[in-house]
């Protein structure tokens, strides 16, 4: 089984497939030659994006994740307010130090080649790293995939439906029908049967204390969005709206009544501006749909009667128990998919886990889930400019809207509903398989280019 923690990475914006996983993969790239005869005798590098990587690559900052990646940075661990200076230094200098211990001259120009009319055979996320040196024998080449939500794929790797880091985990699952039928004969809730798979590989001590943490790190980058104002970098000049929001909120709530609806809107708003903005976010499971599940966490604990850190905690254990589906079956990889795999997928995630953290039952929790991808079924995924701001941050607010509404109607009912959640992930897969694949992060159809003729 996969791992929750697999699920929510801790990185930078403002994309987890073109940021978070290429910068991954070039660290891992170096730590695998680290290990081999050829390091000591390498002397350049070249490193080749293909596909979506190549087509959207500079507006999603493909090439500065790879950089800082070759430099031994983790986006977990990097400070964020390092990375211009950072960049600058290399630009300046020329030169890289690999992992931090190993100088060797760096040119974009000349060692980052965008290929964006190739691609390499598993995925449209490609990137081909080639070390060299003076000798024909000093040379190690490998081709990296990254595959959404910062997971990364060597060429040489199974199949990523294969599974994940909980190789001993008691209640293992491959479908909804088997995760319900698994939790009604344990007589669990779902977030109890993957808080028992968790426990497989630590104690449940561990396992709070890493969801609590994921939960700080939600409520950090709300914070930051609420109160960070200017405008987003790339181009488009697109504003920061979710402080403006939240100040209007603060002095003058709205008479309507749909001031509930405007704290989602700025939650899930501050968070894709931050993302946008190359700050810390988490990815649920991507970063461009990273907006959905900390708005609706933040609705069910500061806006809802009764919400506490333990249903935190189940919402993000049904969250992430039920984005393991679709990362198993499907995928989550706007270039894959399309956004039905990225706000899609977080719409669903959100859904049961604010469904699990309001005491739904199990038929309730799965429904949720179902609804909500049933109404984001073949979103595509048209990033203006190649930027994760038009569409994508509103996205995000109208996405976490849905989910509140989603788990509403599921938990209005009994749990008895015609469509399964196993049915909509098969049509989500094969509606994914079907759209053109300029609608799939390419910035080649929809709003990127008829914006731009406008």
């Amino acid at each position: 089984m996969y791992s929750v923690f697999e699920l929510f990475k801790i990185g930078i914006g403002p994309s987890s497939s073109h940021t978070v996983g290429p910068m991954r993969a070039a660290r891992a790239f170096l730590q695998d030659l680290e290990k081999r005869p050829e390091w000591g005798g390498i002397e350049s590098l070249t490193v080749e994006l293909y596909g979506s990587l190549a087509l959207t690559g500079r507006g999603h900052g493909t090439d500065k994740a790879i950089l800082l990646g070759l430099e031994g940075e983790d986006p977990a661990e990097i400070d964020p307010d390092t990375i211009p200076e950072r960049l600058e230094r290399i630009r300046r200098e020329g030169t890289l130090r690999l992992l931090g211990v190993r100088e060797i001259p760096f040119s974009e120009a000349q060692h980052l080649v965008f290929h964006g009319d190739a691609l390499l055979p598993r995925h449209s996320n490609g990137m081909r790293f080639t070390a060299g040196g003076p000798a024909p024998a000093v040379r190690f080449s490998r081709d990296f995939y990254s595959i959404g939500g910062g997971f990364i794929l060597r060429a040489e790797d199974p199949d990523p439906g294969a599974g994940g880091s909980l190789p001993d985990a008691p209640y293992p699952y491959r479908s909804a029908a088997e995760l319900l039928t698994l939790a009604r004969r344990q007589g669990l809730s779902i977030p109890e049967l993957v808080l028992a798979n968790e426990c497989s590989a630590q104690s449940v001590q561990s396992v709070e204390q890493g969801l609590d943490r994921l939960w700080r790190a939600f409520q950090s980058c709300v914070r930051r969005g609420l109160t960070s104002e200017g405008t987003l970098p790339g181009g488009l000049h697109v504003v920061r709206r979710a402080p403006r929001l939240y100040q209007k909120l603060q002095q003058n709530p709205s008479p309507d009544g749909f001031d509930i609806m405007d704290w989602v809107n700025a939650y899930a708003l501050a968070v894709n501006e931050e993302n946008a903005g190359g700050g810390r976010v988490v990815t649920a499971p991507t970063n461009g749909a990273a907006g959905i599940v900390p708005a609706v966490l933040h609705y069910y604990r500061f806006h809802v009667k009764g919400g506490d850190e333990a249903g935190v905690r189940r919402f993000l254990l049904a969250a992430g128990g039920i984005c393991i589906l679709y990362k198993i079956n499907a995928s989550i990889s706007g270039a894959e998919m399309g956004c039905q795999g990225e706000v899609g997928v977080a719409c669903s995630m959100a859904a049961a886990g604010l469904a699990a953290a309001l005491g739904g039952n199990n038929a309730q929790i799965e429904h949720a889930a179902e609804i909500g991808m049933e109404h984001n079924l073949g979103l595509t995924c048209d990033p203006v400019g190649g930027l994760v701001q038009i569409p994508c941050i509103e996205r995000n607010a109208i996405g976490a809207v849905k989910a509140i509404n989603a788990q509403r109607l599921a938990c209005g009912e009994d749990g008895e509903h015609r469509v399964s959640l196993d049915q909509v992930i098969q049509t989500m897969r094969q509606t994914g398989l079907d759209m053109q694949s300029q609608y799939k992060e390419t910035s080649r159809g929809g709003l990127a280019v008829n914006v731009v003729e406008c």
